[in-house]
Order: structure tokens, then sequence, then C-alpha cells
């Protein structure tokens, strides 16, 4: 698989679009966009979304995608992806199937990181499976230990971090898709 950065600016060439010209598609800067294009700067899934709108391709297409023979999912036989230059590793736990709405993934939170804050249509459910999260939504904190779980519309603002100095490790559900 191609790194995501090359294949942003693969596709921005095909188009024949210049860093300017996806600049004001996606309000992004036209440095970021370029040290995005030459894997010298972190990319935040709602970057990488702005960008696939942009490019008027889903945002699945950065992806190897990973089609389920079956619908039972086995976690120790998915390889783990980080996007690009972040510290959380992601495990897609979710089958691939036609009009699947749901996309669940485990989650590796180092100590001392947090998500992006971010809103948007959907909703989300985190299940905490070791450690301690602390959540944040619309500006309110819950502290979340093992076996504790928290679900709420995704059109609050939202974020969580992880504050101690041992991984988490989350079970994310949310809507809509994001691969």
């Amino acid at each position: 698989m191609k790194e995501v950065s090359e294949q942003i600016k693969a596709f921005r060439l095909q188009q024949g679009k210049t860093l300017k010209k996806l600049s004001e598609d996606t309000g992004l800067s036209v440095s970021f966009l370029s040290q995005v294009e030459r894997g010298e700067s972190s990319l935040a899934i709602t970057s990488l979304n702005k960008i696939a709108e942009a490019l008027d391709i889903h945002i699945k297409t950065f992806f190897e995608p990973e089609h389920a023979h079956d619908f039972k999912i086995v976690p120790s036989e998915i390889v783990p992806f980080k996007l690009e230059k972040s510290d959380q590793e992601l495990l897609r736990v979710s089958s691939d199937f036609e009009n699947r709405r749901l996309d669940s993934y485990i989650v590796k939170v180092p100590p001392k990181s947090q998500s992006e804050p971010s809103s948007h249509e959907g909703e989300e459910m985190y299940y905490v499976i070791e450690g301690e999260a602390k959540f944040y939504i619309d500006e309110k904190e819950y502290t979340l230990l093992k076996g504790e779980m928290i679900h709420y519309p995704s059109t609050y603002k939202h974020y969580y971090k992880n504050n101690s100095q041992e991984d988490l490790m989350i079970l994310c559900v949310l809507t809509p898709k994001l691969f």
C-alpha cells in the first residue's frame, strides 16, 4: 500500500489540481498540504476526510480494503494501522459488507495522548478494555475505568485523553462509518 501522503499527491496531480486549489477546496493551508504530501506532517482523520471530499473520492480509497469472507472477526489476525504521524494504533474490527453503517475499532492510546476535538453527524460508543480514559463531551468531563462505557451523539464537540502512564485500550463503535 502506498503511503497516504503519496496517494493524496497522486490523486491531486491526476486531477490537475494545484496545492492552492486543494487548499481552497479543503480550508487547509497550502503549507500544511505540502507538508502532508511530503510525509512531514501529521494528518488527522477529519483533515483526511476534507481532502478526500475535495478530490471527490471516498476516504476508504486511502486504505487497503480488508474484505471479510464471513462475519467472524479475530482481532489477533488483523493488521493494525496508524494514521500518518499519529501515535494511536487502530485495529479495524468491522466486517465489510454492503450497506454497513457502523465502524468498529480497537484503539491503543499511548500515555499522555489524546484524540482531535471534533463534531460531526452520527453517534459514538466507547468501551474501556484496559486503562482509564477521560472523555470531554460538550465541555463536560467523564472518567471511564476498565469495563465502563460511554455513548453520545457525535454532534457535540468531543475528544478523549489518556492522562495515565499506561496504554489505554478502547473499543470504539461509531457512525457514520469512516472507511
